[in-house]
């Protein structure tokens, strides 16, 4: 039982070590939200579907730099210590962000402005590979024993503060500028906030205690060594990487996506959306430490089960009943029904993930995992909802893209069995 002192202590560090998750979910949904924008700023085209593609595939190029990041700063992390490398990460966010804010647009530099705003989101996805299995892994290795799962947790519960955070400021903005004024520069006033809250969040992280975990070690691998031990446990990150696409793809389609979807596809009310993306939010925020903390009860491979089975038989008659008589109500109930399965499903999932790695790779090898998770499905979910859209005229279509997520992580819960097992009951145990 914790004194309240060392609770102090605890929830310090928590709140501490997420604030550069806030940040760096702060300044990728940031670009999704206005996708709209961005792109007649940056990717003038012949038609708005094009120029709408150019800007979200510019959205999920930041995710493919997402494994580079992993291994690269991941190696550096599991070597030189948590908090050292949570503010490297942070420092390369920044750079990206401030990037992207102030490049003037096409009509003022031509082709340079999409090239600069290409790279900042490069340097964006280069840092926030790491950042996710950076911050999970310091509160998995600072949690209490038996509480791992609502520690974890609050790594992407800082994340939704991010996004309710957001969804408030495009509603304020939305509300007291017209779209003319939105176009023309609304849209940057998001990135230039986020630029200011750099500075508070590098004072927090400075104050990061390293984990007494990290402390202990006795080795500490190289770089080489951690690609060895990578390679040695190709099948592990393979299923972890598949564990992770349910999470990542329900994320972005629920939050990142959902005000472009709604006004292109379904041609409601901008303030409503944002609207729907702050209720989203606070959905999510509340569902994850609930799935975190039911999983360290009754272990990870119920809920694990369980959520991806009910997207593959809900998600795409949810999105129908949507689609078929779009207002506000019916995309809030269907966003908050695909929240609690992101809830739910990441508060078991996050935890497991830092459990079944090896210990001398855990940062690089969860990070890779994610990252490849979030590279080759999450990110691109905008991207590939609005194709899917745009060639089968079928609206409804993003959940069968949601589907496919949930079938591939099905799989991977029930290949995963005996490890997750193992990890279930030394969890309990503890």
């Amino acid at each position: 039982m914790l004194s309240p002192e060392e609770r102090r202590k605890k929830i310090g560090a928590v709140v501490r070590v997420s604030s550069g998750n806030f940040l760096e979910m702060y300044d990728f949904i940031v670009y999704g939200y206005y996708a709209n924008y961005i792109a007649k700023t940056f990717f003038p085209a012949g038609s708005e579907f094009a120029s709408l593609m150019l800007s979200l595939v510019t959205f999920g190029a930041g995710y493919l730099m997402r494994p580079l990041g992993a291994l690269v700063l991941g190696a550096y992390i599991d070597r030189h210590g948590r908090r050292q490398g949570l503010i490297l990460t942070l420092a390369l966010m920044a750079i990206g962000t401030l990037t992207i804010a102030c490049t003037p647009g096409y009509a003022v530099i031509g082709p340079l402005a999409p090239t600069i705003v290409v790279l900042g989101r490069l340097l964006q996805g280069l840092s926030a590979g790491v950042e996710l299995g950076g911050v999970s892994i310091y509160l998995s290795e600072i949690a209490t024993p038996g509480h791992r799962g609502f520690y974890t947790a609050w790594q992407s519960g800082s994340q939704q503060v991010a996004v309710m955070f957001t969804a408030v400021l495009g509603v304020l903005l939305t509300a007291v500028l017209a779209a003319e004024q939105m176009a023309a520069f609304g849209w940057r006033i998001p990135l230039f906030i986020g630029c200011l809250i750099i500075p508070l969040i590098y004072l927090f992280r400075r104050s990061l205690a390293e984990t007494d975990e990290f402390l202990k070690k006795t080795h500490r691998p190289t770089g080489k060594e951690v690609l060895h031990l990578l390679g040695a446990n190709w099948k592990l990150i393979l299923l972890g990487m598949m564990l992770s696409i349910m999470t990542t793809t329900t994320f972005y389609l629920i939050t990142a996506y959902t005000p472009t979807f709604a006004r292109q596809a379904l041609k409601l009310d901008p303030t409503g959306n944002m609207i729907v993306t702050l209720c989203v939010g606070l959905s999510n925020f509340i569902w994850l430490p609930i799935g975190g903390a039911i999983s360290d009860k009754i272990g990870r491979r119920p809920l694990l089960l369980l959520i991806p089975t009910l997207a593959l038989l809900t998600a795409y008659p949810s999105m129908l009943w949507l689609v078929s008589e779009p207002s506000f109500t019916r995309l809030l109930i269907v966003e908050l029904w695909f929240s609690f399965f992101f809830g739910t499903y990441n508060g078991a999932m996050i935890p497991l993930l830092a459990e079944i790695m090896p210990p001398d790779v855990r940062t690089a090898g969860f990070s890779l995992a994610f990252s490849l998770a979030t590279a080759l499905f999450g990110g691109f979910t905008p991207a590939v909802c609005t194709y899917l859209i745009e060639v089968s005229g079928n609206r409804a279509a993003p959940a069968l893209w949601l589907s496919l997520a949930a079938a591939i992580s099905l799989c991977a819960v029930i290949l995963v069995k005996g490890r997750a097992a193992a990890v279930s009951h030394m969890v309990r145990s503890t």
